[in-house]
């Protein structure tokens, strides 16, 4: 597969370059050439294949000839080594709990993923990679958690401080080893200003290879669209129109769900369910697209003013707004809708969602009142155990700690305080 710059200015390359690079040379993000969809036997053939046979006729074309087959199983199956259950709360709605992974985020696959195509391509290579990341909350563990221990790769995660909570702040700053917490004065947009920054510094990209485990790389954002087949497989005999609420902050997880309906999955819509950073929301009102700073929320993983993937969306609509707009909506919600909505989906269906499924749920709630022949999937991204204060304050009950929370709660935080890109460049020049 090759991939091109969406900023048309640097020559396409393979996914091996592409994974590794991160960013075009042209600062570009890269999008894959061609999507061939699948033969229309598969999905109607889901229901006997396992997730890990899924995922692998799904991702085969976006990786070949890179990753041999026999080794692209073998990271299928380590990446995938749990479930992603649908939990129905009524007729109309259900949720896909995407928290079973080892740091209880969605970006647990993408970053499994991606830690071991980057391991397979540097098994061989004496040249140390340095992965540069921007969290505003889940990305930093997940992608900490994945890359741990992996050979020649040095992780350096830059997130705000102060705005990220306090056990998703553990699971980026207590693992040590390879990897590197910077606690940066400011919010999530300069954080991710930083690392593009970064990737466009000569003196820095003459010394160390850089690159990154955002949603901005291929290997990171494709493995997403996993999910919507895996809610596809458990839905499809009981509802005909499946439409999905995303909880949206940089976009990468809704755009590859439209990479899996380019593939041929039948989706019939796309809700991405915003919190107070609405971009998209307006764009799609007004016809005008206007990044703004990002505002801090409850929901803090969708606290994004400039969302990086949003590019690669119009790209599969050729730019055409009229088409985007056919098969994407966008709502926008307040902290105090969120809340609400929180201690509705407790009460009424005795389950407990955390502040950026609420936001799903609302998205789902909003989408139904004229479309009532859909049933709507909100994507659970996160385990509510992870934003406690929150969650345990509106519904007046105590959370159990899953383990792998649990565990986490006795370390000390490592981090290094920087306030500015020279703060960065100045520690990437000293001590990698």
């Amino acid at each position: 597969m090759n991939y091109y710059s969406l900023n048309r200015k640097a020559p396409d390359t393979n996914f091996e370059n592409a994974v590794i690079k991160g960013l075009a040379p042209d600062r570009g993000l890269y999008f894959p050439r061609e999507i061939k969809p699948l033969p229309v036997s598969f999905f109607e053939d889901i229901d006997n294949k396992s997730y890990p046979e899924i995922a692998f006729e799904a991702i085969k074309q976006f990786v070949s000839p890179e990753i041999p087959e026999d080794i692209l199983k073998t990271i299928v199956e380590e990446t995938l080594s749990f479930d992603f259950p649908v939990v129905k709360l009524d007729d109309k709605i259900s949720t896909l709990e995407l928290f079973h992974g080892p740091t209880m985020a969605f970006k647990d696959v993408g970053a499994r993923f991606m830690a071991r195509c980057l391991a397979y391509f540097n098994k061989n290579n004496t040249n140390e990679v340095t992965v540069l990341v921007a969290t505003s909350g889940d990305t930093g563990g997940a992608v900490a958690n994945g890359f741990l221990g992996v050979k020649g790769v040095n992780v350096v995660i830059l997130y705000p401080s102060g705005k990220v909570s306090d056990i998703q702040e553990k699971q980026l700053t207590t693992l040590g080893q390879n990897i590197t917490a910077l606690e940066v004065d400011g919010v999530f947009d300069d954080c991710q200003d930083m690392v593009k920054k970064a990737f466009l510094d000569a003196q820095l990209t003459r010394k160390m290879q850089l690159t990154s485990a955002n949603s901005i790389n291929v290997a990171r954002w494709l493995p997403q669209l996993f999910y919507f087949m895996f809610a596809y497989k458990q839905l499809h005999h009981q509802h005909n129109e499946i439409v999905f609420s995303i909880p949206s902050g940089n976009f990468g997880n809704i755009c590859a769900g439209m990479v899996a309906q380019q593939l041929g999955l039948p989706i019939k819509h796309f809700i991405a369910s915003n919190n107070a950073n609405n971009v998209v929301t307006e764009y799609l009102e007004t016809e005008h697209y206007n990044p703004k700073p990002s505002v801090a929320t409850i929901s803090n993983a969708m606290d994004v003013g400039n969302p990086s993937n949003f590019i690669r969306i119009q790209e599969i609509y050729d730019n055409d707004f009229e088409r985007l707009q056919a098969n994407l909506s966008s709502f926008s919600y307040t902290d105090d809708e969120t809340k609400t909505a929180l201690l509705e989906i407790y009460e009424r269906y005795n389950y407990v969602a955390d502040p950026h499924g609420a936001i799903g749920y609302l998205g789902c709630k909003d989408h139904l009142k004229t479309n009532p022949n859909a049933h709507c999937v909100f994507l659970e991204t996160a385990h509510p155990t992870k934003f406690l204060d929150v969650v345990e304050d509106v519904i007046k009950t105590t959370v159990a700690l899953p383990p792998q929370i649990e565990a986490l709660m006795g370390k000390e935080k490592v981090a290094l305080q920087i306030s500015d890109y020279e703060g960065l460049k100045a520690f990437l020049l000293g001590t990698i």
